[in-house]
C-alpha cells in the first residue's frame, strides 16, 4: 500500500465540524441511558461543599464525559478532550472541557467515592437484565477478588506508600496505590466488576477483603445469581473471617492457605495412594494402561482453620502438587514436590474443585484490561480524585462488557481495546437530510456487522 496523492505542508487542516472520530459512543450512551446511568449519578452522587462553587454544578454530565472518555480509550484527565472534537459536540449534550472535569474530581474524598461504588453496584444488575451477562446465574457463579499495585511517582500524591508486588517473578516494594477488585462471571463468561476500592500502596491485601466480599455478594445475588456463589482467592484471602462471610451468606469459598506447621503436617499425612494425576501442561496418556501421566497430582483431607477458636471453620483441604523442575543432567534419587494447598466446602470432586480453583486466574484478564485502559495512570494527586477514578474505570468496563454482550458472538469475550478498535473507534460524517441526523460510515467497514447488530439491539428494544 503506499499513498495515491501528493500533499502539501498546507493540506492537512483540523476544520470539519461534523467528523466523530467515535460514533460508537453513540450506542454506549444510548446504553448507559437505558439502563438509567445517569440517573443513579444524579441520585446518588453529591459534593454538598465544594471548594470551587461550580465545581458541583451538574456533576452527572461531568461523569458521563469521563465514562465516555474512558470508552474512547483515555487513560488521563487530558485525553477526555478526545469527546469533545470535531462533531462530537454536535452528536452529544453537556460534554465538559477536561480542564472542568478535572476539577471536579479534585473534590471528591473517599466518601464520594464510595458514592461512586454504589452507582456501580446499582447498575450493573440492569446490564445484567440488558444484555445477559451472567447466562446459567442460577446454576453456579463466582465471585474472584484480588488487588493490584499501581505505580505512582512523585512525593505530591496523596496515600501513595510501598506495597509489595511480583514483576517477572520476583517479589519487590514499590511505589504506588493499590486497589481491591472483586469480579463476577459464570463459567465459560467474560466477568464483570461487582466490587472496587482504592487504599493505600502499604495496605494489606486482604485488609477489607471480608466486607468486600459481604457486598459483592450481596450485588450479585441482585444480579440474578440465585445458585450457588463460589468466592475465590489467593492465600492474601484464606482468613477465617472471609470464610466465615461465606458461609454466613450462603456462599462456598474456595482460598489458597498459606502454609505452615499444621497445613504441612496435614499434607504429610495424605497417603501416597491417594494422589490423583491431573491434566498439566506436558500431561500424557499412557498407550498401554489408558492411564494420565502427568507431572501434577491432587489429593485432599478434612482440615480445620482455627480450631481453638470459638467459630473454627472446617472444611475440605485440597492439595495440589507438582513435580519441581531441577537442572539438566541433574540425577535425583527421589522426585521432589512442590505443595499448593487450597481450602473449600464445594461439594465438586477433588480433580473439578482444582481445575475450578484455578480459572481464579480470570481475574487478571480484567486487570490487564483496567491496565491497557483507564488505569494506566492514577492521574491526581488527590486520593479521592483518584478513588474516584477507579470506580469510574469500573462502570465503564462494565458498560463496554454490556456493549459486547449485545454484538455478534465473536466480540462477547473480546479484550476492551478490541472493542474500542472496533465498535467505538470508528469514524462517521454527521448529515442532516430533512432535520434527520445520520451518521455516513465508512463503505467496507471490517466489522460492519457486529456494528450494525450492536446498533439494532439499542434501537429495537
Amino acid at each position: 500500500m503506499k499513498v495515491s496523492h501528493t500533499f502539501s505542508a498546507e493540506a492537512a487542516v483540523f476544520d470539519d465540524d461534523n467528523l466523530v472520530s467515535h460514533a460508537g459512543l453513540v450506542p454506549v450512551m444510548e446504553l448507559a441511558e437505558s439502563i438509567g446511568l445517569t440517573t443513579v449519578l444524579a441520585e446518588r452522587v453529591e459534593l454538598k461543599t465544594t471548594r470551587v462553587a461550580s465545581a458541583a454544578a451538574n456533576l452527572d454530565a461531568k461523569l458521563m464525559t469521563v465514562i465516555a472518555g474512558f470508552c474512547c480509550g483515555a487513560d488521563s484527565i487530558d485525553d477526555l478532550g478526545v469527546v469533545r472534537a470535531g462533531g462530537h459536540a454536535r452528536v452529544f449534550d453537556r460534554v465538559y472541557a477536561p480542564v472542568t472535569v478535572g476539577q471536579t474530581l479534585r473534590e471528591f474524598t473517599a466518601g464520594h467515592a464510595r458514592q461512586l461504588t454504589a452507582v456501580l453496584t446499582r447498575t450493573l444488575p440492569a446490564m445484567c437484565a440488558r444484555a445477559n451477562l451472567l447466562p446459567d446465574a442460577d446454576a453456579r457463579a463466582y465471585i474472584d477478588i484480588d488487588s493490584l499495585l499501581r505505580p505512582v511517582y512523585g512525593y505530591q500524591k496523596q496515600s501513595a506508600s510501598y506495597g509489595h508486588t511480583k514483576i517477572a517473578g520476583r517479589e519487590l516494594k514499590r511505589k504506588g496505590l493499590s486497589p481491591l477488585v472483586a469480579t463476577l462471571s459464570t463459567p465459560g463468561h467474560p466477568p464483570v466488576i461487582a466490587n472496587a476500592w482504592l487504599r493505600a500502596g502499604s495496605a494489606a491485601s486482604g485488609a477489607g477483603a471480608a466486607r468486600m466480599i459481604a457486598e459483592t455478594l450481596t450485588t450479585a445475588r441482585a444480579c440474578g445469581a440465585s445458585g450457588e456463589i463460589v468466592v475465590r482467592g489467593d492465600s492474601a484471602y484464606g482468613a477465617a473471617a472471609v470464610m466465615r462471610t461465606c458461609q454466613r451468606l450462603d456462599a462456598r469459598f474456595s482460598l489458597v492457605l498459606r502454609k505452615n506447621t499444621a497445613i504441612n503436617r496435614a499434607i504429610t499425612e495424605i497417603d501416597e495412594h491417594a494422589w490423583t494425576p491431573v491434566h498439566y501442561p506436558g500431561a500424557v496418556t499412557d498407550p498401554d494402561t489408558g492411564e494420565l501421566i502427568s507431572d501434577a497430582e491432587v489429593a485432599e483431607a478434612t482440615y480445620t482453620v482455627r480450631p481453638n477458636s470459638r467459630h473454627p471453620v472446617t472444611a475440605r483441604l485440597i492439595v495440589r502438587r507438582v513435580k519441581a523442575r531441577h537442572p539438566t543432567d541433574t540425577n535425583t534419587l527421589v522426585s521432589a514436590w512442590r505443595y499448593h494447598p487450597f481450602f473449600t466446602n464445594t461439594t465438586d470432586d477433588t480433580v473439578t474443585a482444582d481445575i475450578n480453583h484455578r480459572r481464579h486466574a480470570i481475574i487478571e484478564t480484567v486487570f490487564a484490561d483496567l491496565i491497557d485502559g483507564p488505569l494506566a495512570h492514577l492521574p491526581s494527586g488527590k486520593f479521592g480524585a483518584n478513588a474516584a477514578w477507579l470506580a469510574l474505570t469500573a462502570i465503564s468496563h462494565n458498560l463496554m462488557r454490556t456493549l459486547a454482550a449485545l454484538t455478534t458472538p465473536a466480540l462477547r469475550a473480546a479484550r476492551g481495546a478490541t472493542l474500542r478498535r472496533t465498535l467505538v473507534a470508528v469514524p462517521a460524517r454527521l448529515a442532516r437530510p430533512a432535520r434527520t441526523a445520520v451518521l455516513h460510515l465508512p463503505r467496507h467497514w471490517p466489522w460492519q456487522h457486529a456494528f450494525t447488530t450492536l446498533w439494532t439491539a439499542l434501537h429495537t428494544t
